[in-house]
């Protein structure tokens, strides 16, 4: 059997953040990660940090959390700028029992950057917050491709004089454009992703691929239909090997969420597979039991010990080479 799971650390990070003592964090992310037990793991919101000026970013807090677990020794791969090096906030991280052949960061490579232009006014650059991470990873005799992303929340973005101060916005008119640039960028980024799959099936149409991570968007919103790409809406039935499917469908409707915020069950972290690797879906879970809300009266809440995200685990009858790590 094959396990693959996806799971938001919420910055992680072992410098001061939220009055959230690191050893408290660790005390709560171990036994999360414990549970997952999964093979292949898309971990999301990684920081990285230099532990002298000027030298190069580690994972640090990441390498803390993963003593005495299961990934302690697992490969690793992890998004970088494009001089190679880990951004400082919210890198991409996966870790695979299994020899990783091959990753790459993938920032603009199939959707140019664009401008939104307002009449009368300055254009506004819309880019990627964070690249996509792409890993192949050696399954045996087999090739697992995976997709780690996390796009972007659906929180407006800056716009030239349109706040006060970090969180105070002069006229609803900007937070509007703000919000809409902010869709922009997730359903671009989305398209991004799907471009990546795309190329993936047309070397190989019956590849193993799997796109994981907080799309940051129920099942039904624009990026999920984006990476989804089903048959029906192409009007061709041709395409159907290239759909893929969203496994946590499965999972019962009571317990079908990843977060709340204001009081509101949220389904945003996914797991979608192509067509082989969901014939041979088993189970999946999500482990929501100890998620909290991230707001409440209104107010965003302070950094939990462990994550506002619950994580997602799909298992697959798929043969497995013991002693893979």
């Amino acid at each position: 059997m094959l396990r693959i799971a996806t799971f938001n650390l919420e910055s992680l990070d072992d410098r001061p953040r939220g009055g959230v003592d690191f050893a408290a964090r660790i005390a709560a992310l171990r036994p999360a990660l414990d549970a997952i037990d999964a093979d292949v793991l898309c971990l999301q919101e990684v920081n990285a940090r230099r532990e002298q000026p000027k030298a190069e970013r580690t994972f640090g807090a990441l390498d803390r959390v993963l003593i005495g677990t299961r990934y302690a020794g697992f490969h690793r791969a992890h998004t970088t700028h494009r001089d190679g090096t880990p951004l400082d906030r919210h890198n991409l991280v996966t870790l695979s029992r299994f020899p990783i052949r091959s990753w790459r960061s993938i920032h603009h490579d199939a959707v140019q950057r664009m401008t939104y232009r307002r009449a009368g006014s300055a254009g506004l650059r819309i880019e990627w917050d964070r690249p996509i991470l792409q890993t192949e990873h050696a399954v045996g005799a087999q090739v697992l491709h995976v997709l780690n992303l996390h796009l972007r929340a659906p929180l407006a973005s800056s716009v030239p004089g349109g706040k006060s101060s970090a969180s105070r916005w002069l006229r609803s008119a900007a937070w509007a454009e703000g919000f809409f640039v902010s869709a922009v960028k997730r359903s671009g980024q989305a398209l991004e992703a799907r471009l990546a799959a795309d190329a993936i099936f047309d070397r190989d149409p019956g590849a193993l691929v799997v796109v994981a991570g907080d799309l940051n968007a129920d099942s039904f919103e624009m990026p999920m239909r984006l990476l989804q790409a089903p048959a029906e809406e192409a009007g061709n039935p041709a395409l159907a090997g290239r759909a893929l499917t969203a496994v946590e469908q499965s999972v019962p409707a009571d317990k079908r969420f990843t977060a709340i915020h204001a009081g509101r069950r949220m389904l945003v972290d996914h797991i979608l597979v192509s067509a082989r690797l969901a014939e041979l879906c088993r189970d999946v879970r999500i482990l929501n039991a100890g998620v909290r809300d991230d707001m409440v009266d209104g107010r965003y809440v302070a950094q939990p010990a462990g994550s506002f995200h619950g994580a997602i685990v799909a298992v697959f009858a798929l043969d497995t080479p013991d002693g893979a790590s």
